[in-house]
């Protein structure tokens, strides 16, 4: 029974590791092994036609209730009059090259320039490949694009405008609208610490829209001013929509979801961090939270994020409606309306906003507004994966680096669970003394299966044996590795983060595969001091396991193996101790 018992958990551990393998080799942009590539959010995407222009433009009326029926309305027709050629204005700062559109002042692409996609890291098969006299392309690093407006597959832009709550009044200038540009500079220059970029409409339907990007140095949440002018002679009301458009694609997922989530998010007092996933949208099954004088919308994806938010004094009094709409050609928005005062002729409405755009690091997103720092998703372990990042972060401000804090984490782990893990080992190394007797006698009742059942369980009462105390430390290993996996995984502290020598990358493989061979060598002395199963074929699945494990550690984050290698190499030295106490040596059974 203890065998069949142990074997279990080593299949649940084993298939756990296979699909957080298979995910993590999604991630990674490379095919995965027991689950689809990237899916668009519904099949029919592909068949649908291309989004007409202006189709994106959310409704101005207002939704009563919390579900996400804001399908989309068309634009209003623009005047006759021809428009102005589109001027795609580039922006420089030391974290952002950013390209405004100037039909709405809509911000039509985002380099993150601190943040860099390397084609590959140089290692065992690039130094292969050159000894057989195979090319090997050179890797490139370029600087991570956030958003972009090229293709429906891959566009991703942030767009304000105004809308009109009366449908059949005016309308008001949308991110479809020609703006001119201001004068001025378009890069911040050494020693400047805030760079303003302006766009200013003609008046339509009464009303002027100026809106201004305020750009500052090292500061991922770009200020965005909107400045309505009432140029007509009678009173105006309107609406303001801060909206994400985004492509739909999201990567695959295994069957548990093992992924970090893509798509649209919304945050209010009252709802609290609610995802809206793609797939809902599309069938029309979404749920965005009731109109709330608080709040956030967001976009979600692995390591960054971009989110609009009303975070400045005064904006706590504006009542925001939320929006999501399927756009068509597999296009999705996300949208917070703002009820903007009434505005008397010639007076002017400013209102501040922030743009944030760029990587999910938690204390910062924790200072710009509540419930931001949500949108790192640490999946279903987030009650372990917080603590265990928090743990690390700590490690980090005292080590200063991200490879010494993983292992000084599982010095600590190990030191937690230090009692609970020596008498799981002693109960382990107790069953490895009996172990020539329970071979004998499974030798001599191997026909009676019965007696022999009886037999094996006075034996461990004798010897007062727990049967079930070896499998503690894996059963208590299983949510911390896991855990840990989404804390490498979700952290975009981690990506690129150096630990020593050839490691350049925690987040990513060893491209040597020295940790993984090192990992499997510790697994092996580990089943080598276990006791070893009376079954002859769970015996030898005992030590084809490590072996099977090893090729799948070969594709996952370095950070990850130097995790187990640490914990495995701790449990031997604790393990061999234990063993060496009791006068267990760890030797094969003798033929």
């Amino acid at each position: 029974m203890n065998d069949i018992r142990r074997t279990i958990l080593w299949v649940i551990f084993g298939f756990s590791l296979v699909l957080l393998w298979d995910q993590w080799q999604v991630y990674n942009g490379r095919k995965p092994t027991f689950m689809p590539s990237a899916q668009v959010a519904h099949e029919d995407a592909k068949k649908q036609p291309v989004a007409p222009a202006g189709n994106d433009v959310p409704s101005a009326a207002a939704s009563g209730s919390g579900s996400a029926g804001a399908a989309a309305s068309s634009v209003p027709a623009q005047p006759a009059t021809a428009a102005p050629v589109a001027q795609k204005v580039e922006v420089k700062t030391d974290v952002f090259r950013a390209v405004i559109n100037s039909d709405g002042g809509t911000l039509s692409r985002l380099e993150l320039s601190q943040y860099l996609d390397q084609t590959s890291q140089h290692g065992l098969v690039e130094w292969f490949k050159r000894l057989i006299g195979q090319p090997v392309p050179p890797a490139e690093e370029r600087p991570v694009t956030l958003m972009e407006d090229g293709s429906p597959a891959t566009r991703y832009v942030a767009q304000t405008g105004l809308l009109n709550p009366d449908d059949k009044g005016p309308h008001f200038p949308t991110h479809l609208t020609p703006m001119r540009l201001k004068e001025g500079p378009l890069t911040l220059a050494d020693g400047q610490d805030t760079l303003e970029v302006s766009f200013e409409s003609e008046p339509q339907g009464g009303l002027k829209y100026v809106k201004t990007y305020v750009f500052k140095r090292g500061d991922y949440s770009i200020r965005v001013r909107h400045q309505v002018v009432n140029v007509s002679d009678q009173p105006q009301e309107a609406q303001l929509y801060l909206q994400l458009v985004r492509h739909g694609t999201v990567p695959g997922t295994t069957m548990f979801g093992t992924n970090t989530f893509t798509g649209p998010a919304f945050y209010t007092n009252e709802k609290k961090f609610h995802k809206v996933s793609f797939e809902d949208i599309a069938k029309k099954k979404a749920e965005v939270p009731p109109a709330a004088d608080n709040g956030w919308v967001a976009m979600v994806q692995h390591y960054f994020a971009s989110a609009w938010l009303l975070n400045v004094p005064g904006s706590e009094d504006l009542k925001r409606e939320f929006r999501v709409a399927d756009l068509g050609n597999n296009l999705f928005s996300a949208a917070m309306v703002v009820n903007l005062p009434k505005l008397a002729p010639g007076a002017t409405k400013v209102l501040e906003s922030n743009l944030f755009a760029g990587p999910e690091e938690e204390k910062k997103l924790e200072a710009l507004a509540p419930g931001l720092d949500l949108v790192k998703d640490y999946g279903i372990f987030a009650i372990i994966s917080k603590p265990l990042y928090w743990l690390l972060n700590k490690l980090h401000g005292i080590l200063g680096n991200w490879g010494w804090s993983i292992v000084a984490l599982v010095v600590l782990l190990k030191a937690a669970f230090y009692w609970l893990n020596a008498k799981a080992y002693g109960s382990m190394a107790k069953m490895k003394a009996i172990n020539p007797k329970i071979m004998e006698m499974r030798e001599r009742l191997k026909d009676k299966p019965q007696e022999m059942q009886q037999e094996m369980m006075r034996i461990y009462r004798e010897e007062k044996v727990n049967p079930m105390g070896g499998c503690f430390p894996i059963v208590i290993q299983i949510p911390v590795f896991i855990a840990l996996y989404w804390v490498l995984l979700s952290s975009v502290e981690m990506r690129h983060a150096p630990w020593i020598l050839w490691i350049h990358d925690l987040s990513a493989p060893d491209p040597w595969f020295i940790l993984p061979v090192i990992m499997t060598a510790t697994s092996l002395v580990q089943t080598w001091l276990n006791p070893t199963p009376p079954d002859p074929m769970q015996a030898r699945l005992m030590w084809i396991m490590p072996l099977a494990f090893s090729v799948m550690f070969i594709f996952f984050p370095a950070g990850l193996v130097l995790y187990w290698i640490t914990n495995n190499a701790l449990s031997i030295l604790q393990q061999w101790f234990i063993n060496k106490r009791l006068g267990v040596l760890g030797e094969p059974k003798k033929k």
